[in-house]
């Protein structure tokens, strides 16, 4: 197991995770008893948990400390905007490009059509925020509520604005300038410790949700399930991967190696959000992209950029539309994707926020939110696989980005070892232990 890569070991627990899972659901151990009480819904449940919340934990410190140093590296005011603007707009293209592709494969196959589907299930519609709401809600009246909230816009405004602010302030702001990149690098070590513990975690969190949903809910939906998947990959082998061929001009084979590590963590999390000290790892230690680059797009992809839920809700419109017989019209096409788009910013990027966001674009079109319980069985699982593409396009992005401003090392992405985490990565060096405790036993003599 030593020999083992990280990703491997991950691949490995995911298939044992869903084996397990998958036994205790058709053996009928999860309708109650021992095994569901204290094995599925007690230690699967515990130890999936604590793993999420450990990366969640990362995740408000390392995003502001990896921003500022990304600022600082930049160093040029101007070369900043410039990043930002094509960051914005690299996002907000493929997301528009994504609801499109759902929207128009959904209504061509004309899924949903002569069911006669009815639901119980309720679910309580949240008004979608105005634009100037979203723009006043960038800034934070308090950013120690924004970092204790993870309110990634706020953090992400406030790392900017506090980089920009050492860069004027000059030389006299060096000794900070060392203490913000000590600190970040003892953050990346951070990850580098909890990622150590990913495959128990993922096997648990992979066991518990076949344990709990099983396979029959596919056969319900099976037009619905069959369709997402199909937009969802037609986005990532040809609208991703084109453009990282097109404006990236690199190996896409090697590019979709690299990302599995942040891919399978994605899956097992269902959460850009939680992905992020992840997706940091691979895109500057494997892919060989600058960490001033990373450290911006990545927290802002992981904000803005949800090309995954944006194709979940297009699916879900057309087929909710055809099974309560709503002709939605082309108007109707062009509502959801405008909505989809604009509702993917400032959302934060968690398990079950399509729903929430889903819940905006029904309203708009005038569908019944009861339809929403139709699907609210299968998308667990569905929400596993759109997060895949939200975090694949959040690295696409930061790639071309950092090509297109030469913060990009090309040999490192072309080494397929590069940034592999193996089991010495996580060791302690004895003479760098000696070194830091001389060090503080003197500083406590002083």
């Amino acid at each position: 197991m030593k020999k083992l890569s990280l990703t491997q070991k991950v691949v490995i627990a995911m298939i044992l995770g869903a084996i397990v899972g998958l036994g205790i659901n058709l053996l009928q151990f999860s309708k109650g008893g021992f095994i569901d009480s204290y094995i599925v819904h007690g230690l699967f449940l515990i130890i999936g948990k604590m793993f999420i919340s450990a990366l969640k934990m990362l995740v408000a410190p390392l995003v502001l400390f990896s921003l500022i140093t990304g600022v600082l590296g930049i160093g040029d005011i101007k070369e900043l905007g410039k990043v930002g603007v094509k960051t914005f707009l690299l996002y907000l293209l493929t997301t528009a490009i994504a609801i499109a592709i759902a929207v128009t494969l959904a209504a061509s196959l004309h899924i949903g059509e002569g069911l006669h589907l009815t639901s119980s299930a309720s679910f309580s519609a949240k008004e979608a925020p105005s634009l100037s709401q979203v723009l006043i809600n960038i800034i934070p009246t308090n950013i120690f509520n924004a970092l204790s909230h993870d309110n990634m816009l706020q953090i992400i405004f406030f790392a900017i604005l506090f980089g920009i602010s050492i860069i004027m302030v000059g030389v006299k702001a060096k000794p900070l300038v060392d203490v913000i990149e000590i600190v970040n690098e003892a953050m990346m070590k951070m990850v580098t410790i909890i990622m150590a513990t990913a495959p128990i975690a993922v096997f648990a969190l992979i066991a518990k949700a076949f344990a709990t949903l099983g396979l029959d809910l596919f056969a319900k939906l099976l037009e619905y399930v069959g369709v997402l998947l199909l937009a969802l990959a037609l986005h990532l082998f040809i609208t991703q991967m084109g453009l990282l061929k097109l404006l990236g001009r690199v190996s896409i084979k090697m590019f979709l190696n690299k990302a599995k590590e942040m891919q399978l963590f994605a899956f097992s999390t269902s959460s850009s959000n939680a992905t992020i000290p992840v997706t940091m790892r691979v895109v500057t230690q494997k892919m060989g992209i600058d960490n001033s680059i990373a450290s911006f797009t990545i927290p802002f992809g992981a904000t803005i950029n949800m090309d995954g839920t944006a194709i979940m809700q297009g699916v879900a419109t057309v087929f909710i539309a055809n099974v309560y017989g709503v002709d939605l019209g082309l108007s109707g096409y062009l509502t959801v994707i405008l909505m989809a788009t604009l509702a993917s910013i400032g959302t934060a990027g968690v398990p079950g926020v399509g729903l929430v966001m889903l819940s905006m674009v029904f309203t708009q079109v005038h569908l019944p939110l009861e339809g929403i319980g139709l699907i609210l069985g299968v998308d667990r699982l569905l929400d596993m696989a759109r997060t895949i593409i939200n975090v694949t396009g959040d690295a696409v992005v930061t790639l071309i980005v950092a090509k297109n401003e030469k913060k990009f090392n090309k040999a490192i992405f072309d080494n397929p070892n590069a940034g592999i985490l193996i089991d010495d990565a996580i060791s302690i060096d004895e003479k760098i232990e000696k070194e830091l405790q001389q060090e503080i036993t003197k500083l406590s003599k002083k």
